[in-house]
Protein backbone atom coordinates (compact mmCIF):
# COMPACT_ATOMS: atom_id res chain seq x y z
CA UNK A 1 0.00 0.00 0.00
CA UNK A 2 2.96 2.59 0.64
CA UNK A 3 3.78 1.79 -3.14
CA UNK A 4 0.93 2.93 -4.18
CA UNK A 5 0.55 5.86 -2.22
CA UNK A 6 3.55 6.77 -3.19
CA UNK A 7 3.31 6.29 -6.94
CA UNK A 8 -0.15 8.52 -6.30
CA UNK A 9 1.27 11.09 -4.79
CA UNK A 10 4.67 11.52 -6.98
CA UNK A 11 2.16 11.64 -10.42
CA UNK A 12 0.33 14.56 -8.63
CA UNK A 13 3.32 16.22 -8.16
CA UNK A 14 5.06 15.91 -11.17
CA UNK A 15 1.92 17.05 -12.80
CA UNK A 16 1.71 20.09 -10.42
CA UNK A 17 5.40 20.68 -11.51
CA UNK A 18 4.47 20.57 -15.85
CA UNK A 19 1.71 22.75 -15.15
CA UNK A 20 4.38 25.82 -13.29
CA UNK A 21 6.50 25.30 -15.96
CA UNK A 22 3.69 25.59 -18.58
CA UNK A 23 2.24 28.46 -17.15
CA UNK A 24 5.90 30.03 -16.48
CA UNK A 25 7.13 29.23 -19.83
CA UNK A 26 3.79 31.44 -21.25
CA UNK A 27 4.27 34.31 -18.87
CA UNK A 28 7.93 34.84 -19.68
CA UNK A 29 6.90 34.07 -23.99
CA UNK A 30 3.94 36.53 -23.82
CA UNK A 31 6.11 39.59 -21.97
CA UNK A 32 9.24 39.41 -24.14
CA UNK A 33 7.25 38.85 -27.83
CA UNK A 34 8.57 40.31 -31.14
CA UNK A 35 5.37 42.03 -31.92
CA UNK A 36 5.86 44.58 -29.25
CA UNK A 37 6.26 47.99 -31.04
CA UNK A 38 9.51 49.70 -30.30
CA UNK A 39 8.75 53.16 -28.80
CA UNK A 40 11.48 55.68 -30.01
CA UNK A 41 10.76 59.20 -28.70
CA UNK A 42 12.46 62.35 -29.34
CA UNK A 43 13.96 64.01 -26.13
CA UNK A 44 12.56 67.39 -25.53
CA UNK A 45 15.60 68.69 -24.28
CA UNK A 46 16.33 69.02 -28.27
CA UNK A 47 13.29 69.79 -29.58
CA UNK A 48 12.57 69.25 -33.17
CA UNK A 49 9.79 71.43 -34.13
CA UNK A 50 8.75 71.05 -38.16
CA UNK A 51 7.30 68.31 -39.89
CA UNK A 52 8.87 65.00 -41.03
CA UNK A 53 8.81 63.13 -44.32
CA UNK A 54 7.05 59.53 -44.24
CA UNK A 55 7.17 57.60 -47.03
CA UNK A 56 7.54 53.95 -48.77
CA UNK A 57 5.36 51.91 -47.76
CA UNK A 58 2.68 53.35 -46.21
CA UNK A 59 -0.94 54.32 -47.66
CA UNK A 60 -0.21 57.79 -47.30
CA UNK A 61 3.14 59.51 -48.30
CA UNK A 62 4.06 62.75 -46.90
CA UNK A 63 5.11 65.50 -44.48
CA UNK A 64 3.57 65.25 -41.22
CA UNK A 65 3.77 67.49 -37.85
CA UNK A 66 6.74 66.33 -35.50
CA UNK A 67 6.33 66.73 -31.84
CA UNK A 68 8.90 65.86 -29.11
CA UNK A 69 6.83 62.76 -27.34
CA UNK A 70 5.78 61.21 -31.24
CA UNK A 71 6.46 57.61 -31.47
CA UNK A 72 7.65 55.70 -34.83
CA UNK A 73 3.93 53.99 -34.59
CA UNK A 74 2.35 57.24 -34.23
CA UNK A 75 3.89 58.64 -36.84
CA UNK A 76 3.38 55.49 -38.97
CA UNK A 77 -0.29 55.43 -38.23
CA UNK A 78 -0.59 58.88 -39.10
CA UNK A 79 0.43 58.14 -42.80
CA UNK A 80 -2.40 55.61 -42.58
CA UNK A 81 -0.76 52.51 -41.68
CA UNK A 82 1.87 50.35 -43.11
CA UNK A 83 0.61 48.66 -46.71
CA UNK A 84 3.30 45.57 -47.45
CA UNK A 85 6.01 46.65 -45.20
CA UNK A 86 9.35 44.96 -43.55
CA UNK A 87 9.64 46.69 -40.25
CA UNK A 88 12.64 45.07 -39.17
CA UNK A 89 14.46 48.34 -41.22
CA UNK A 90 13.68 51.60 -40.74
CA UNK A 91 15.64 54.39 -42.57
CA UNK A 92 15.28 57.97 -40.75
CA UNK A 93 17.28 60.92 -43.39
CA UNK A 94 18.02 63.95 -41.89
CA UNK A 95 18.74 66.89 -44.85
CA UNK A 96 21.54 69.38 -44.17
CA UNK A 97 21.02 73.07 -43.69
CA UNK A 98 19.54 74.80 -46.97
CA UNK A 99 18.38 71.39 -48.64
CA UNK A 100 15.42 72.01 -50.70
CA UNK A 101 12.43 70.12 -49.79
CA UNK A 102 10.62 67.85 -51.81
CA UNK A 103 6.48 68.58 -51.93
CA UNK A 104 4.57 65.25 -51.50
CA UNK A 105 3.67 63.71 -54.39
CA UNK A 106 -0.06 62.60 -55.33
CA UNK A 107 0.07 58.68 -56.85
CA UNK A 108 -2.49 58.85 -59.92
CA UNK A 109 -2.82 55.33 -59.80
CA UNK A 110 -4.07 55.55 -56.05
CA UNK A 111 -5.24 58.79 -55.17
CA UNK A 112 -8.72 59.23 -54.12
CA UNK A 113 -10.77 61.99 -55.37
CA UNK A 114 -10.60 63.86 -52.82
CA UNK A 115 -7.29 63.98 -53.18
CA UNK A 116 -6.67 64.72 -56.76
CA UNK A 117 -8.92 67.89 -55.74
CA UNK A 118 -6.50 69.08 -53.83
CA UNK A 119 -4.20 69.59 -57.41
CA UNK A 120 -4.23 73.40 -59.01
CA UNK A 121 -6.49 73.41 -61.65
CA UNK A 122 -8.14 70.00 -61.21
CA UNK A 123 -11.59 70.16 -59.66
CA UNK A 124 -14.60 67.64 -58.51
CA UNK A 125 -14.93 66.56 -62.12
CA UNK A 126 -11.43 66.04 -63.02
CA UNK A 127 -10.96 64.22 -60.51
CA UNK A 128 -13.23 61.90 -61.38
CA UNK A 129 -12.56 61.99 -64.80
CA UNK A 130 -9.18 61.05 -63.38
CA UNK A 131 -10.72 58.16 -61.70
CA UNK A 132 -12.66 56.92 -64.81
CA UNK A 133 -9.96 56.76 -66.89
CA UNK A 134 -7.74 54.91 -64.94
CA UNK A 135 -10.21 52.62 -64.03
CA UNK A 136 -10.95 51.62 -67.99
CA UNK A 137 -7.31 51.58 -69.05
CA UNK A 138 -5.67 50.38 -66.41
CA UNK A 139 -3.10 52.25 -64.04
CA UNK A 140 -1.11 55.04 -65.47
CA UNK A 141 2.50 54.25 -66.93
CA UNK A 142 3.93 57.63 -66.59
CA UNK A 143 2.73 61.06 -65.80
CA UNK A 144 2.69 62.28 -69.74
CA UNK A 145 -0.47 60.17 -69.63
CA UNK A 146 -2.53 62.46 -67.61
CA UNK A 147 -2.91 64.32 -71.10
CA UNK A 148 -4.95 62.10 -72.45
CA UNK A 149 -8.11 62.37 -69.84
CA UNK A 150 -10.48 64.46 -71.46
CA UNK A 151 -10.80 68.31 -69.74
CA UNK A 152 -6.94 67.87 -68.65
CA UNK A 153 -4.65 70.00 -71.56
CA UNK A 154 -1.11 70.70 -71.59
CA UNK A 155 -1.49 74.09 -69.15
CA UNK A 156 -3.10 72.21 -66.16
CA UNK A 157 -0.59 69.54 -66.72
CA UNK A 158 2.25 71.27 -66.73
CA UNK A 159 1.18 73.54 -63.43
CA UNK A 160 0.90 69.90 -61.69
CA UNK A 161 3.53 67.69 -63.10
CA UNK A 162 6.15 68.37 -59.96
CA UNK A 163 3.27 67.32 -57.70
CA UNK A 164 2.23 63.94 -59.24
CA UNK A 165 3.70 60.98 -59.76
CA UNK A 166 2.77 57.04 -60.67
CA UNK A 167 5.22 55.11 -58.73
CA UNK A 168 3.72 52.84 -56.25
Amino acid sequence: MTTSKFSKYWTLITILLVAIIAISSIVLWSRYSRSQPIEVSIPTAQELPGEIYIGGAVSNPGFYSLKADDTIEALIQAAGGTTNADLSWLKLYIPQTGEEEQPQKINLNRAEAWLLEALPGIGETRAQDIIDYRQQNGPFNNINELIKVEGIGTATYEKIKHLITVAD
